[in-house]
């Protein structure tokens, strides 16, 4: 039981931390029903219950919160599209495919003019004059 007590101890001090800096760190335009001072005199003197009026009472709600449960009926969330995977959208796989036979094309033409160089440098070497007609144009 007394492990209980000091639990329920530790959260009431931290509630109260929380409230405090929350207090604390509010601009003048967050704060309502009382002026500052009070609240943090009211947090102070009962932590427990000054600090659940905070959060309930004492702070405006942020512009960004949210009303109601994330996802349920006439959310914003439910109401756009949900985003699609890479590997799912068949308009990224078709570009990443013609990248890819872009890139492919573009390594064999390479290849091949690597080739013809190296050729045209052996018959030369050997004194034949290099064969224009016998290669194939790509």
């Amino acid at each position: 039981m007394a492990r209980l007590g000091v639990l329920l101890f530790l959260v009431q001090i931290v509630l109260a931390v929380c409230a405090l800096i929350s207090c604390l760190s509010a601009e003048e335009g967050q704060i309502r029903s009382l002026p500052r001072i009070v609240w943090v005199l009211i947090i102070l003197f009962f932590p427990l219950i000054g600090s659940i009026g905070w959060f309930v009472a004492g702070r405006e709600a942020s512009p960004g919160a949210r009303k109601g449960w994330p996802g349920g009926v006439g959310s914003p969330e439910r109401q756009r599209p949900r985003p699609v995977a890479p590997d799912d959208d068949p308009e990224f796989l078709r570009s990443v495919q013609e990248r890819a036979k872009q890139h492919d094309e573009e390594l064999f033409r390479r290849w091949e003019e690597d080739l013809r160089r190296r050729e045209d440098d052996l018959r030369r070497r050997d004194g034949e004059p290099p064969r224009e007609g016998d290669r194939p144009e790509v």
